[in-house]
């Protein structure tokens, strides 16, 4: 049991009543409609009580089974427990591709679904974007399937755990494509603010890291088929190509990370910044990440360098990436392409509550909205006010969940009942 009372990166525990692992979805809907209050967790990335209870918390490793392509291959059904590296090899052996994954492959496909999770690349928007099926058992304990032809299925796209279990989730897929990835070191920040769309839009998929209080950071370049063909050139406005595997955080050990230096291979072995058959990221870390519009992200660079000495102490590595718009109700790009920042924190829960308040106060004038599986210091009401479509989540929540079963006291914050 104690694998889930914790989170992957062991900040963040959990204190249910009890531990359930459904076998099957019918073994499911008895134990929900006999709670009265139940959470379900997936790989445990979050960084908040999210999946939180004191009721049942409930892993659904027993429900995982083997992913489906349907006979078009144009989706792929996709069922709870499935990581993303798992569905990718499964996909490669299919000849196809998801647009996108998480910075870590081991991340469970469902539960980055659930918050919004994303990739990066101005053409691609979150994971939850490419869903188009979702298949739940509602707080009453009754199984729901939710298709593209339902108008609630972009509200059950990025779904917190709120509307009910989710099984299974089906996702579009394309053609296999290869991916080559370069890094390059000592990128100006002043240059990144003042070309944002030349820097992230250089590629497919493009990542700047940094400390903020260096005034350089270091950008990582995901090329897809076609793009930065033949050999990379040793510098990049004014940024100098890494003579060797370099980690997103300084000092850290490249072993875990995917290979960099140019060469190409597949998709799934180069989107993401770290293996699959390694600890991923720096392991005992907290996270938090804020979407900036796109249209604001020069003003958000600058405001970072202003506060970067300030959070600099409590800092592993933040970065910066972008995310395209999308339609989940949820989403942290609902409705407008977004620049995301990402903070890898040291696990010191103080002093990194210091350092986000001071920087997410900085941002919040230009329409900051945090990452729902992430920690934020903004409040509550703060938070809802960034979605436009949150009044109708709680109340598609409080349909689905009438008597409150899935309810935990982050999501009472963040959508009180009425």
């Amino acid at each position: 049991m104690e694998d889930l009372l914790s989170n992957w990166s062991g900040t963040v525990t959990y204190t249910p009543a009890a531990v359930a692992r459904p076998s099957s979805v019918p073994e499911l809907q008895e134990l929900v409609a006999g709670s009265r209050r139940l959470r379900a967790r997936g790989s445990g990335h979050s960084f908040n009580l999210l999946t939180g209870t004191t009721g049942t918390l409930v892993s659904l490793a027993g429900l995982a089974g083997a992913p489906e392509l349907d006979a078009a291959g144009v989706r792929v059904r996709v069922p709870a427990g499935t990581a993303y590296g798992a569905l990718a090899r499964y996909l490669e052996e299919h000849g196809r591709a998801l647009p996108a994954m998480a910075s870590l492959p081991h991340v469970d496909v469902v539960g980055a679904c659930a918050t919004g999770t994303h990739g990066s690349g101005d053409g691609v928007g979150t994971l939850s974007g490419e869903v188009t099926g979702v298949e739940l058992v509602t707080g009453t304990g009754e199984l729901l399937s939710l298709t593209e032809e339902d108008p609630e299925l972009a509200g059950a796209a990025v779904h917190l755990g709120a509307l009910g279990v989710v099984t299974a989730v089906t996702l579009r897929v394309g053609p296999t494509y290869r991916v080559r990835q370069l890094v390059y070191e000592g990128l100006a920040l002043e240059d990144l603010a003042g070309d944002l769309d030349g820097v992230l839009g250089a590629a497919y998929s493009v990542s700047v890291f940094t400390t903020w209080a260096s005034g350089q950071g270091q950008v990582w370049i995901k090329a897809r088929d076609g793009q930065w063909v033949g050999e990379p050139p040793g510098r990049w406005r004014g940024a100098v190509l890494a003579d060797g595997p370099r980690h997103p955080v300084p000092g850290q050990p490249a072993e875990a990370c995917t290979v960099q230096g140019g060469l190409a291979g597949a998709w799934h072995e180069r989107l993401p910044h770290f293996r699959l058959e390694h600890t991923p990221s720096s392991g005992h870390e907290i996270q938090s990440e804020v979407f900036v519009p796109r249209d604001r992200a020069a003003e958000a660079i600058g405001l970072l360098q202003g506060v970067g000495p300030r959070i600099a102490p409590a800092l592993q590595v933040s970065e910066v990436r972008t995310v395209a718009a999308d339609s989940p109700w949820l989403s942290p790009a609902a409705g407008q392409d977004v620049v995301a920042f990402h903070f890898t924190w040291h696990p010191d829960a103080p002093a990194v509550e210091r350092a986000l308040a001071v920087l997410e106060l900085a941002l919040q004038p230009l329409g900051a909205r945090p990452h729902w599986g992430k920690v934020t210091t903004m409040a509550p009401e703060l938070v809802r006010s960034r979605w436009p479509r949150a009044g109708d989540f709680a109340a598609l929540a409080e349909r689905l969940d009438p008597q409150g079963r899935l309810r935990n006291d982050l999501l009472e914050a963040w959508f009180p009942r009425g």
